[in-house]
């Protein structure tokens, strides 16, 4: 089976930040494209980043542009997001998704894998 497992979430103050991990297992991450996406209470689950199989291409929702990166490392069957200058809007699950497909969908419906989430809050 194909899993994934995310890690590295928890409490931060505005301005910091934080470094999501998703690890996958039960296949390489070689070929997979990786999504993240969040959930805040109340809300549908929303396009945060995502990354092409052999990492050429990356697209990002405009709300974290500039202040998130995605990153991944296929050797090591992982996907980061580097999440910088947080404020409290992007307190969410965090979920990381991942597609056996050369392209980066943005909705989450296209994704056939996807991790328990992991909580990011962001106080004042």
């Amino acid at each position: 089976q194909v899993q994934l497992v995310e890690s590295g979430g928890g409490l931060v103050q505005a301005g910091g930040s934080l470094r999501l991990s998703c690890a996958l297992s039960g296949t390489t991450l070689s070929r997979y494209a990786m999504g993240w996406f969040r959930q805040a209470p109340g809300k549908e689950r929303e396009f945060v980043a995502a990354i092409r199989w052999d990492a050429g291409n990356t697209n990002y929702d405009d709300s974290v542009k500039g202040r998130f990166t995605i990153s991944r490392d296929n050797a090591k069957n992982t996907v980061y997001l580097q999440m910088n200058s947080l404020k409290p809007d992007d307190t969410a699950v965090y979920y990381c998704a991942g597609r056996l497909s050369t392209l980066i969908p943005v909705t989450p419906q296209l994704y056939n894998y996807w991790g328990q989430g992991t909580q990011v809050t962001v106080s004042s």
